[in-house]
């Protein structure tokens, strides 16, 4: 496996590779980064390349968000995706993708990107969409893989594929869980002992919540209410706790696929979970 930090000598590499499978991450490997990294082994089998990029993506980060102390551990996530089956990992400088102010950024559409997530953290997917757009014109991958974990996320580059005609096939990956239930991510490391106990809550909240409209209630202002209060009560500082639509993320409808969603904070750290039903 290689670790290359430039535009020129990635392309170079890549060249004359047809089937690219690309893994974008910001580093900080889990499993669920490196399940990405094996469902695209699998997908483009031994003649084609696995690329993973780890870049803590500045455009994506709030003034007071975390991307001062955003782990960075590049020898460690070298090691873990070669063992995965990466071929190559793309880890640029902020120079190297951005070498002047990025003038030129790529909006999505604000009936998808400014709720939820978007809502909280305005820019958001602004920041998201550019850098990826940027990686996929590097990688030019045939296939690109990103966890469910971050649904929204995953739904807003769907589109972006889609409607800007990139000729890449997007796959979703299961979102991956400790033993106990815990949705992997990256700021699970900021969490105390007793907070990792305690987060195992979130997901707990969102099951609650599916299974209370399964049981045939129908107020979901109410439901959605009293999940957020759940959370207070116990210590969290919660964004949101909703029933959508998995399609467009609409208001959750009876008879079409749902996902519930949340985003709260447990001392300092942000965590988002979702489920499917």
């Amino acid at each position: 496996m290689q670790v290359i930090h430039t535009i020129s000598e990635l392309r170079q590499a890549l060249a004359g590779i047809s089937q690219r499978a690309f893994v974008p991450t910001m580093g900080s490997l889990h499993d669920g980064h490196l399940a990405l990294v094996r469902q695209g082994r699998a997908a483009v089998g031994e003649g084609g390349a696995v690329i993973a990029s780890i870049f803590v993506n500045r455009l994506q980060f709030a003034p007071h968000e975390d991307f001062d102390r955003y782990p960075r551990t590049l020898e460690r996530d070298a090691g873990l995706l070669a063992g995965a089956g990466c071929d190559y990992v793309f880890a640029p400088a902020e120079g190297e993708l951005y070498p002047e102010t990025q003038g030129y950024k790529l909006h999505p559409p604000s009936e998808l990107s400014d709720i939820l997530e978007g809502h909280f953290r305005p820019g958001f997917f602004i920041g998201v969409c550019t850098v990826v757009a940027k990686l996929f014109n590097i990688v030019q991958p045939s296939i690109a893989l990103f966890g469910k974990k971050d649904y929204q996320q995953l739904m807003v580059l769907r589109r972006m594929v889609a409607q800007m005609a990139l000729p890449i096939e997007i796959i979703a990956g299961e979102t991956q869980r400790s033993a106990e239930g815990l949705a992997l991510s990256s700021r699970n490391a900021y969490l105390s002992e007793a907070e990792r106990s305690e987060a195992l809550r979130l997901s707990q909240t969102l099951k609650t919540l599916i299974a209370r409209w399964q049981a045939g209630e129908r107020d979901l202002a109410k439901m959605e209410a009293e999940a957020n209060q759940h959370l207070r009560a116990h210590g969290w500082q919660p964004d949101y706790v909703t029933l959508r639509r998995q399609h467009d993320l609409g208001v959750a409808v009876e008879g079409q696929p749902l996902v519930a969603l949340a985003a709260a904070k447990l001392g300092a750290t942000r965590l988002i979970d979702n489920l499917e039903a």
